[in-house]
């Protein structure tokens, strides 16, 4: 069975978008810790993201690069913290979360409430950022 996040890629269940190439996808996290969290994802369905090959992960990292650029363009932050935790969807992922301190990175704290047009409008200046790299 596809995971949710091939579900996404597919155009199966409707996502917030900010980049794609033809390996790797990037999205809104909808249930986010700051406004511009981020999740880049391999387009091939693996779980666990060290079951990688080394050649499609340093191609991950980089591209997760030019998004987490493209956050720090369009969305007020000091830095971009990544966080590789693998355990919440059976598909590799990594969160690029845009931080003012380090406590903005602790994944138990409360999910942000927005509405769609507020996702909607923070995904389209990320994904026009990505586009002016």
């Amino acid at each position: 069975m596809a995971t949710i996040f091939s579900r996404i890629i597919a155009g199966e269940i409707p996502c917030y978008k900010v980049a794609e190439d033809e390996r790797f996808f990037a999205f809104l996290d909808i249930n986010p810790l700051v406004k511009g969290h981020t999740l880049v994802i391999p387009k091939q369905e693996i779980d666990y993201i060290f079951d990688l090959s080394d050649d499609d992960l340093a191609a991950m990292h980089v591209f997760a690069k030019s998004v987490a650029r493209a956050i720090e363009k369009a969305v007020p932050c000091k830095r971009v913290g990544v966080a590789v935790m693998g355990m919440e969807v059976p598909h590799a992922h990594i969160h690029l979360i845009p931080i003012n301190k380090e406590s903005d990175m602790i994944i138990s704290n409360p999910k942000l409430k927005l509405s769609g047009d507020e996702f909607k409008e923070i995904a389209e200046r990320i994904h026009q950022a990505w586009n002016n790299k």
